[in-house]
């Protein structure tokens, strides 16, 4: 597994946990790496992409909704509502190419969810890159 796809679990175990009690992610970290070794690269990549996925966790979420036709972000599973949250971070600030960020978190649907996810969460990260494509093209 690479160090990447192995911060983005980590990541997303993370988001799954500040989710359900709503900790300071300070606290989550901490509690989360007294039970799960890593490198130190690893870790560092992990706090990136949950840090920023939670400072912007109420604007992803307003895309989520837009783009999520007929379903409310509260009745989405968590762990697919957690892959949304990170994957859109990663989206808006550039961490990996685009077609690496979907890919991605669909693998992280296919170990952590189900099949059925992956398809929905598809659909709404290949929206929301073009949406955010067209925004960056219209602020040049």
């Amino acid at each position: 597994m690479t160090l990447r796809r192995k911060s983005r679990e980590c990541a997303l175990q993370m988001l799954f946990q500040w989710d359900m009690n709503h900790k300071s992610p300070a606290r989550v970290e901490e509690s989360f790496w007294k039970s799960a070794p890593a490198a130190e690269s690893t870790r560092r990549f992990a706090n990136q992409l949950f840090e920023g996925a939670v400072a912007q966790a109420e604007a992803n979420d307003t895309t989520i909704e837009m783009l999520s036709k007929n379903w409310r972000i509260e009745r989405m599973p968590e762990i697919d509502r957690g892959i949304l949250r990170l994957a859109i971070y990663e989206l808006r600030s550039g961490t990996a190419p685009v077609k690496v960020v979907i890919v991605e978190a669909l693998e992280l649907a296919k170990k952590f969810s189900t099949a059925e996810s992956a398809r929905f969460l598809n659909g709404i990260l290949d929206a929301a890159s073009k949406a955010l494509d067209q925004n960056n093209k219209k602020q040049e």
